[in-house]
């Protein structure tokens, strides 16, 4: 009995398999088949391998420029940042300097304004950082352009460009009257203020005081580290001093003008030094460390 209805399965099994391989002609279909010719006459497909598509690679940023390159400060950032192995760009209104020091050699010199990034603004698109040593003295009127216009306008058109760090070097605040100097100082605190605005994570801001060294002008050069040098000594010495009501923030240390460069050049390339104001203390930590 049993073997009966295992015969009956298998002979219904069978029926099923027959009546899914056969497909009535009449209604269009093609009866299915598992043999090997049946299968050889499905066609082959070819497949083409598609041409390779160069896709442009984005520059990398590996350049520093330094706006003020050929002045006092600035050129001692060019220098260190070239002592690093950095490649140097710099923007001046009179383009390269006069002087015969091998290191200018080395830098790439755009002669423009602040003021008219359109005819220069298209340098940054491989800077990583720009730092900005502009700034001078003059009537109220000129100091507020060029220690503030002109650096605002900097930082917008690196902001614009995707420029990653931005260091700009201010002046502390000796606490002095408000009518001494007070263009320089209020084009001074506005181009903070935009760079804080612009840069809130890579924009680092040195507030050094009197910067001494060896500063050239023409011909001559000028020794500021005969007074400044012996002013640091002692007043390095004096750091609680500087807390004192009034007279504290005279009491400001000088500080060299290679220790502020290093301390730039370390602002624009190491993320590890974070967004903010660095007073003459935060700049000797990095650039003069004792």
């Amino acid at each position: 009995m049993a073997a009966r209805c295992v015969k009956n399965q298998r002979g219904q099994v069978s029926r099923l398999w027959q009546s899914i391989c056969s497909v009535d002609a009449a209604g269009g279909g093609r009866p299915i088949s598992t043999s090997s010719a049946r299968l050889q006459e499905i066609p082959k497909l070819k497949v083409e391998e598609a041409e390779p598509v160069d896709i442009p690679k984005p520059k990398s940023r590996t350049r520093i420029l330094v706006l003020g390159g050929n002045g006092f400060v600035g050129s001692h950032v060019c220098k260190e940042a070239l002592d690093r192995g950095l490649p140097v760009l710099s923007l001046n209104r009179s383009g390269r300097p006069s002087v015969t020091e091998s290191w200018v050699n080395d830098v790439v010199w755009v002669r423009g304004s602040l003021f008219e990034s359109e005819k220069w603004k298209d340098q940054l698109s491989d800077v990583s950082a720009v730092v900005s040593c502009v700034g001078g003295f003059g009537s109220n009127a000129q100091m507020r352009r060029i220690n503030g216009d002109a650096n605002i306008a900097a930082i917008n058109v690196a902001a614009e460009k995707g420029v990653k760090r931005f260091v700009y070097i201010s002046a502390a605040d000796f606490g002095l009257p408000s009518f001494v100097l007070r263009g320089y100082y209020e084009g001074k605190r506005a181009a903070e203020d935009a760079l804080r605005a612009k840069f809130p994570y890579g924009g680092v801001i040195l507030r050094p005081g009197f910067i001494h060294g060896n500063r050239r002008v023409g011909n001559m050069n000028i020794p500021l580290s005969a007074i400044g040098s012996p002013l640091e000594l002692i007043l390095r010495n004096m750091k609680p001093a500087t807390q004192i009501p009034v007279i504290g923030p005279l009491l400001t240390p000088p500080v060299k003008v290679t220790a502020v460069a290093k301390a730039a050049v370390r602002a624009a390339i190491d993320n590890a030094v974070p967004p903010g104001m660095l007073d003459v203390w935060g700049i000797l930590r990095l650039g003069d460390p004792r």
